[in-house]
């Protein structure tokens, strides 16, 4: 048995995504079957529906670039050991990232990619976490994004009473929940990234999600699920789901760690970079 359009098309009715913007989270491999049309299949059913797909587009294994050694670079309680080796590139790029670049990191999988190549996409100008958006809300969506506002996407998202979808993948990729913790008070990381005129610049980026399903308790109530084949579909309302976390992120930081061997988790959950250094 293979994914058709019409069971994908029945997944979105059930979850009344017509029309909305939409944060997608996919992996193909969780139907455990094969999706007729792969990732484009998903992307054209929920286009259809009059969405607005908007996905991480990031590249952090393309344009950044190690620490300088000035200690206004190099911020306290920043996620990083800076007394490690600075590992080198992984992948060959351009010295500076562009939207018009193409690359992206392929851990996100086959869905981004995807949705990268399509005509008409809007993408984000953050040279390590960029988001791109294909639909009638693309340009106001990724607009706002720069290398000193990561998360305006997803601002934007919530402020059009988006959605975000997991499509057989968990809360530790829901990225809209690193709006929940920025607004919970926190400082986000700084990381490293040349500019078009040659400078290391500071931007921003999120931090580590292993310890997000932790939170399904509180976004619970304001979740929908279907299935297609043996995916999950989970979708949460932007709003509702910000609403839900960012209260009980002030009042425990600590709900987001995953371990506390993680220097990022620690770093976050204690407010972030000290200081925060200036960016851009």
């Amino acid at each position: 048995m293979s994914i058709t359009a019409e069971h994908l098309g029945r997944a979105a009715d059930a979850l009344g995504l017509s029309g909305m913007p939409v944060l997608v989270h996919a992996s193909l491999r969780s139907f455990g079957a094969r999706v007729d049309g792969s990732a484009d299949a998903v992307i054209d059913v929920l286009l259809d529906r009059g969405c607005t797909i908007l996905v991480p587009t990031f590249t952090e294994p393309h344009f950044a670039v190690a620490p300088p050694a000035r200690p206004t670079m190099r911020p306290a309680r920043n996620g990083v050991d800076y007394a490690r080796p600075w590992p080198p590139p992984s992948h060959p790029a351009p010295a500076a990232y562009s939207p018009g670049c193409g690359l992206v990191n392929p851990r996100l999988g086959a869905f981004p990619a995807a949705l990268l190549t399509r005509q008409g996409v809007r993408r984000g100008d953050h040279p390590l976490n960029s988001f791109t958006a294909l639909g009638p809300a693309a340009t106001e969506l990724v607009g706002g994004q720069s290398p000193v506002d990561v998360y305006a996407p997803l601002r934007a998202l919530a402020e059009r009473d988006g959605r975000s979808l997991l499509v057989g993948v968990g809360l530790n990729r829901m990225t809209l929940l690193h709006l929940a913790e920025q607004r919970s008070g926190r400082q986000l990381f700084r990381r490293w990234a040349r500019t078009r005129d040659g400078r290391t610049a500071l931007v921003e980026v999120g931090s580590c999600s292993e310890g997000f399903p932790q939170l399904e308790p509180l976004l619970q109530p304001c979740a929908r699920t279907t299935a297609v084949g043996a995916s999950r579909w989970v979708t949460h309302p932007a709003r509702a789901a910000l609403a839900a976390v960012v209260p009980a992120l002030v009042a425990d930081p600590g709900l987001t760690c995953c371990s506390a061997r993680c220097r990022a988790c620690r770093d976050a959950t204690a407010g972030g970079p000290l200081p925060a250094g200036p960016l851009g």
